[in-house]
């Protein structure tokens, strides 16, 4: 329940808000129903103080970066969701990049780059910010945030704190923010190395390239599906599944890359589940390997 009360706290704070938020186009899903309440902070400041509010009414809470890795309910959602967006602020300090939660990895990579400084260079075409990435160690070819992050700012529903690169538990998909939920990821400061502008750009390019011959980048999707099964590869095993195409509605395994689902055009919460369903049965029939979800499911 949103009382007017939280509403009237929200506004003497200057933090922006939006009620009955359709959550659809917030996603790269593009599925999604209607949340109680969207959320706006511009600084992480305003975020920990959005987040202090919401828990001190008893809302259920969700923090959104830019809506990748989501697939949410596509009813109405009796929660509030905190679109970290905003809180995009970025300061480099020689070889050291500090940023917020919610500034997005293409853009930061790009920052990076322009700076001549390497190691964001598996992140440039990851559609997730930097809160998301954090809390779920993301990565690519090889690297992910484990690889750069040196420490991140923390809001534990009470207090900020610094977490530093040894606190962070980081692991395969997989953060200290995973297991604990009463943290909320406001910032990271990452150490980076001083590098050649030209050849970092032309790593991007040759990554950005990769991704697009590879990736179903011309459909919605959460990314990635599933998580990578020990010793191989979902998309490997979905595939010699012969299930490349394998659709519900409108939900299709990629037929370009299996370990992606997408949205193929009016795919429904329930066409993704039902999918999924019948990978995983299908996978664990076949080959003895049972599949795990990697997107955040928000009900």
């Amino acid at each position: 329940m949103i009382s007017a009360e939280l509403i009237k706290k929200l506004t003497e704070n200057k933090i922006s808000y939006e009620r009955e938020y359709p959550l659809k186009n917030a996603s790269t899903f593009r599925i999604g129903g209607t949340c109680d309440l969207a959320v706006f902070p511009r600084t992480a400041e305003q975020l920990a103080v959005a987040v202090g509010l919401l828990d001190s009414e008893g809302v259920r809470v969700h923090i959104c970066g830019r809506g990748s890795n989501t697939l949410f309910f596509d009813g109405m959602l009796d929660l509030a969701v905190v679109f970290c967006a905003g809180v995009d602020s970025i300061d480099i300090e020689g070889t050291h990049l500090s940023c917020g939660a919610g500034v997005g990895l293409v853009p930061l990579a790009s920052v990076a780059c322009n700076a001549g400084l390497s190691g964001l260079e598996f992140a440039s075409g990851i559609p997730g910010s930097v809160g998301g990435a954090v809390f779920m160690n993301a990565g690519a070819y090889g690297s992910s945030m484990e690889s750069v992050v040196v420490s991140s700012q923390a809001y534990d529903r009470n207090t900020q704190q610094i977490i530093t690169v040894t606190d962070h538990g980081f692991g395969y998909r997989k953060s200290i923010y995973k297991s604990n939920t009463e943290l909320v990821c406001l910032g990271a400061r990452m150490k980076l190395t001083s590098g050649n502008k030209e050849d970092i750009k032309a790593e991007i390019r040759r990554l950005t390239e990769e991704r697009r011959k590879k990736q179903p980048l011309e459909y919605p999707s959460a990314g990635s599906y599933f998580k990578r099964p020990e010793g191989d590869f979902a998309g490997r095993l979905i595939e010699v599944c012969g299930l490349k195409g394998a659709r519900v509605g409108g939900a299709c395994v990629s037929e370009k890359h299996a370990g992606f689902i997408v949205n193929l055009g009016g795919a429904t919460f329930d066409d993704v589940l039902r999918l999924e369903e019948m990978v995983k049965e299908t996978v664990k029939r076949e080959t003895g390997v049972t599949l795990e979800r990697e997107v955040e499911m928000i009900v």
